[in-house]
């Protein structure tokens, strides 16, 4: 009888011990102690991966300096009013990739400009048509060493693609004809980007550039003030200085000594 009740009591432990153990409250808990022990999977941040955006924009420069070619070099000095009385149409902007901290910006710039100036009447001409064709291109490729909050610090590395052509006729072409000359170089670029946050939708910007190869410089600086006035769209405005010195060695070569100061205002558009 002694026997008997010593493994009754036995088993009724037995029992009780399988009952806790398979209680809600007692499985709850060991699966709060297990979450907050195991290994948590880390968030992706919203600024990695692919992104993808459009700039479009307007820069209003002037052109000052020398161009050239066939042995001759005029001065040339013309604000923005004066080219864009001569535009017949153009097209600037900016593309830019980034994945995570890797960026490539490319720049594009194409314009092309046309005036047509009586000439005294003689037996030769009676007008002359000049027209000129200016294009810029410049992809690059960078990193971010600097990805705070508040500031963000770019250096990129490219090339800046030129061909600049210009074309006299003379007026009957029939009987005088045209002269026509271009130039299309290269350089190697190098320089950096800073954005520093003002507010939550405000921030402002610096970048710069600079550097060489088949003209004897080329750099550029500007400065620009950003509001997002939507998680897509971002309104940007600024200045932007360019300074280019294309003087390749022989008297027939296309000079293209010029410096190109000017307001800029454009928008981004985040497509990814």
């Amino acid at each position: 009888m002694s026997s008997f009740r010593k493994s009754t009591k036995a088993g009724l432990v037995v029992l009780a011990l399988a009952a806790s153990f398979h209680s809600p409250r007692v499985s709850a808990q060991a699966l709060s102690d297990m979450s907050t022990t195991a290994p948590q999977p880390k968030e992706a941040s919203a600024d990695d991966g692919w992104h993808v955006a459009i700039t479009p924009y307007l820069w209003f420069a002037g052109v000052h300096g020398a161009t050239g070619a066939l042995g001759r070099e005029a001065s040339v000095h013309a604000n923005f009013g004066d080219i864009f009385n001569y535009l017949n149409i153009g097209a600037m902007g900016v593309v830019e990739t980034r994945y995570n901290r890797v960026i490539m910006p490319l720049d594009f710039m194409w314009m092309k400009l046309s005036d047509d100036k009586g000439l005294p009447v003689n037996e030769i001409a009676t007008s002359v048509k000049v027209k000129m064709t200016e294009t810029m291109l410049t992809p690059k490729v960078g990193y971010r060493i600097a990805d705070g909050k508040r500031v963000k610090v770019d250096a990129l590395f490219g090339i800046r693609y030129w061909h600049v052509s210009t074309d006299f006729t003379l007026q009957p072409v029939q009987i005088i004809g045209g002269i026509s000359q271009s130039a299309n170089w290269v350089d190697a670029v190098a320089g950096g980007r800073i954005i520093l946050a003002l507010s939550p939708k405000a921030f402002i910007g610096v970048a710069g550039d600079a550097g060489g190869g088949s003209a004897r410089s080329d750099w550029q600086g500007a400065g620009f003030l950003g509001y997002k006035i939507s998680p897509k769209w971002v309104m940007l405005a600024g200045y932007r200085y360019l300074s280019i010195n294309y003087r390749p060695n022989g008297k027939a070569q296309f000079v293209y000594d010029v410096n190109m100061p000017g307001l800029v205002i454009g928008a981004t558009f985040n497509i990814k």
